[in-house]
């Protein structure tokens, strides 16, 4: 099939089948966000954040948890691309290993959060009543503390760790997510084809996991890509606080806590792991805007 004729198909306005239909909705959807060029840039970063984290044991010039106590707080050079920590340790090698620490938090948080704000959030858009009223007073409540403050209460009825960063960060992410599926889950509640579903004898729970859920997937995703820089900030900030991951784990906040006794003469001790938090959370900004972009049906053309 040439190249044209792929595309008239995925373009068509009459799909023979749910396959093409599907196909041609992703293919628009990948135009919309290919036109946004920082959305591109955004992607391309996270996609290398990504293949740091895989290779990383492969990539390290050298080893991200032991130093020579000769080589302290070298600066940036050929050996050591971003200078040598107060242990010894090349920074640009804890740098690579401490990406891994990242997409580990962000995707835990991700997949933790998430799916109980989606179903927080149907249940109580289509319940309604006393069931919506109570469920969106639980969420009003973790809404009322900081993110951080909250995340800083359970770090510290939990202990230090950075498996128990990752469950009070999650804790503390749920609520957004709630509040943007019972919106959606409001305005389609009575649509004809809901109607028409539930005439048909489906109960509610097969009407919210099969019916609603999926059409408010969409903005779900786009709020947890935006809300990454702000899981990878209070994962950091754990971390600068000794709440988070604890030494020597090459975890970024960590890194800048540790650097900041020599932020005045050896700077880059901490201005490496600080930038490559500003670039991380910067990238899954811009891929945000860019799916918010993509799959918002209202800006298609």
């Amino acid at each position: 099939m040439s190249s044209t004729s792929l595309h008239d198909w995925l373009m068509s306005e009459r799909p023979a089948s749910r396959r093409q239909a599907a196909l041609g909705r992703a293919y628009q959807g990948w135009r919309s966000f290919a036109r946004n060029r920082l959305a591109l840039v955004g992607l391309a970063i996270v996609g290398l954040l990504i293949a740091m984290a895989v290779l990383a044991p492969w990539i390290a010039p050298h080893p991200a948890d032991v130093g020579e106590l000769g080589q302290r707080l070298l600066p940036p050079s050929a050996t050591h691309w971003l200078g040598t920590d107060d242990q010894g340790r090349d920074i640009w090698s804890r740098i690579l290993h401490g990406s891994r620490i990242t997409l580990f938090v962000v995707t835990l948080v991700a997949v933790m959060a998430a799916p109980i704000g989606l179903l927080v959030g149907t249940v109580a858009g289509y319940a309604g009543g006393w069931v919506d009223a109570l469920l969106m007073r639980i969420t009003d409540i973790f809404l009322a503390f900081p993110k951080l403050i909250l995340a800083l209460a359970f770090v510290a009825a939990l202990g230090p760790g950075i498996e128990n960063a990752v469950i009070a960060i999650a804790i503390t992410s749920w609520p957004p997510y709630a509040r943007i599926a019972r919106a959606e889950t409001l305005s389609i509640r009575q649509a004809d084809y809901i109607s028409a579903v539930r005439l048909l004898g489906a109960s509610p729970s097969r009407i919210v996991l099969r019916h609603i859920v999926p059409l408010c997937l969409g903005s779900v995703i786009v709020r947890v890509t935006l809300d990454m820089a702000g899981i990878i900030l209070t994962a950091a900030g754990l971390g600068f606080l000794g709440l988070g991951a604890q030494p020597p784990m090459p975890e970024w906040g960590a890194m800048i806590a540790a650097g900041r006794a020599y932020v005045l003469d050896q700077w880059w001790v901490a201005a490496a792991p600080g930038a490559a938090i500003f670039v991380v959370s910067l990238a899954f900004n811009l891929l945000g805007d860019g799916l918010r972009d993509a799959l918002d049906p209202k800006s298609r053309h």
